[in-house]
């Protein structure tokens, strides 16, 4: 399975805050979508970095309640791992799983296409495995 199956299921909305956002309003956007992970953009198209809840709590800790009023391009990921619409189900999977990372912006010609988290990857899988499980109890009853 290809990652743009994933997006044509789920949609290609990513949410963005630009660098200059404190944490403060980074808290604010991934509590409004309910999510993990903000990429940080300038355009909402190009990729600045990526910042997760779990970046904030360990700033929280280093840091203390001040890192609140800082920039999120303080505390963002700047390295950050992309995927493209054709990347394999099971490439994503292996290296989300290797770099210990579980969300992956989707990338084609330099702009954001969307966002994979590793809850989307196990869900894909689980559908796979029912669907194969039903093709063969089919086949077995058939």
């Amino acid at each position: 399975m290809l990652i743009s199956s994933i997006l044509r299921r789920k949609g290609s909305t990513v949410a963005t805050v630009p660098p200059e956002a404190t944490v403060t309003e980074l808290l604010a956007v991934l509590a409004e979508h309910n999510i993990g992970a903000v990429v940080v953009s300038e355009d909402g198209v190009s990729i600045a970095g990526i910042v997760s809840e779990r970046d904030v709590v360990r700033q929280l800790h280093a840091k203390g309640p001040a890192v609140l009023a800082e920039p999120v391009s303080a505390i963002m990921t700047t390295q950050v791992r992309t995927c493209a619409p054709e990347t394999d189900l099971d490439d994503l999977r292996a290296t989300m799983t290797d770099h210990r990372i579980r969300h992956v912006p989707v990338m084609h010609d330099g702009r954001l296409l969307g966002i994979v988290s590793i809850g989307d990857v196990v869900k894909s899988a689980i559908e796979e495995l029912e669907a194969e499980k039903a093709h063969l109890v089919g086949y077995l009853h058939g």
